[in-house]
C-alpha cells in the first residue's frame, strides 16, 4: 500500500484529456487567427486539379466559376498549437486533408493565444474559373 501512494506521488501530473469534437461544428468558435489566412492561386490550383482529375464529387459550375468551401474543426492548445484538424466530408478526401494541412500551417505562429485546449472552426474557400 505505502508503495503505491509513494507511486503515485512520484507520477508526473498528466495532462487533462482533450475535449471530444464537438458534433455540432455551428457551435465552433472561428480559428483565432492574428492574421487571417490568404488562399493564393497555387493553393486554388490543387484543389481545382483535383476536381479536374475526377477526384471530387463537384459538380462543374455553369458558368465555370468555382467555390469550394471545407471546414476543418482545430483542437488547440493554451500555447497555440494546433494539436489536431478535423477537416468535414466534403466529398473531395485528398482536398479536405490538404484543408486540414493547411489550416496547420496556416496557425503557426499565428494565433491569438487563449487558455485552455479549445476546438475551434476555420473555412477555406477556394475560388477560380475553371
Amino acid at each position: 500500500m505505502l508503495a503505491v501512494a509513494l507511486l503515485l506521488q512520484a507520477a508526473p501530473d498528466l495532462p487533462a484529456p482533450a475535449p471530444p469534437l464537438p458534433s455540432d461544428w455551428s457551435d465552433l468558435a472561428p480559428m483565432p487567427f492574428v492574421a487571417p489566412p490568404q488562399i493564393t492561386a497555387p493553393l486554388d490550383k490543387f484543389v481545382a486539379d483535383e476536381i479536374a482529375a475526377g477526384r471530387c464529387a463537384v459538380a462543374k459550375p455553369g458558368d465555370g466559376h468555382y467555390v469550394v468551401k471545407v471546414d476543418v474543426a482545430a483542437l488547440v492548445d493554451a500555447a497555440g498549437a494546433v494539436r489536431r484538424a478535423v477537416p468535414r466530408a466534403m466529398g473531395c478526401p485528398t482536398v479536405e486533408q490538404y484543408s486540414a494541412g493547411l489550416v496547420t500551417s496556416f496557425a503557426r505562429a499565428n494565433l491569438q493565444v487563449r487558455p485552455g485546449t479549445l476546438w475551434y472552426r476555420a473555412t477555406l474557400v477556394y475560388d477560380w474559373r475553371g
